[in-house]
């Protein structure tokens, strides 16, 4: 019981992350910029409620790479999906009044917002109860291919990259949501997470 109200506790911290990146306005991840951009093609749905389309689809990818391995409990990811696209919208609604005219500040707040999303993150990791539809295609794409995770994970957010600039480019006339803070956001969550396993690990050590 403990691990899933961490676990859910994650998730509402992540997307509460990824809302005040959002607010920044300066650049978000991969992930975020895709499914932002789709709110603005067609903005009669919620970007909450596109992340979970992207989950199916990515499940189905999960199934298309390796369907002798796909097993029914697959299925259970989809459940801390639409947990997240919840709270996605959610916190989207709750920091909606935050808006921002100092460049300074929007750098300051996107910095704060990449801790608490790599906390949500670190939460759900330590938690380690399900891996969302993402993930689990990029696990797949590591066992069957056997390259490194660190470059599947790479290569498929630079595809998520270009997939949303090319929407932008086609339907917008420009790509959204994909500027410096995108590379700040890279470069942040990971150095935060390895914080966070540190001062875990100290903390374990000393217990």
């Amino acid at each position: 019981i403990r691990r899933w109200i961490m676990f859910v506790v994650g998730i509402y911290i992540l997307t509460f992350g990824v809302s005040l990146a959002i607010r920044a306005g300066i650049g978000i991840s991969p992930q975020s910029s895709l499914t932002r951009t789709m709110t603005l093609v067609f903005p009669p749905l919620t970007q909450g409620t596109y992340n979970f389309i992207l989950e199916l689809i990515m499940l189905a990818l999960t199934y298309v790479v390796m369907p002798k391995d796909f097993k029914i409990t697959a299925f259970f990811s989809l459940v801390p999906a639409f947990v997240l696209a919840v709270f996605l919208d959610l916190n989207l609604m709750l920091t909606e009044f935050i808006k921002l005219e100092l460049y300074q500040a929007k750098v300051a707040l996107l910095v704060f917002a990449d801790a608490a999303l790599a906390f949500g993150l670190f939460l759900m990791i330590i938690a380690n109860l399900v891996l969302m539809p993402v993930d689990m295609f990029v696990n797949t794409i590591c066992k069957r291919t056997g390259w490194k995770w660190g470059n599947i994970k790479t290569g498929f957010d630079c595809t998520l990259l270009l997939t949303s600039a090319c929407i932008g480019l086609a339907f917008l006339g420009e790509v959204k949501f994909i500027r410096e803070g995108t590379i700040i956001n890279a470069i942040l969550i990971g150095q935060y997470i390895r914080l966070y396993f540190f001062i875990y690990r100290r903390f374990k050590a000393s217990k």
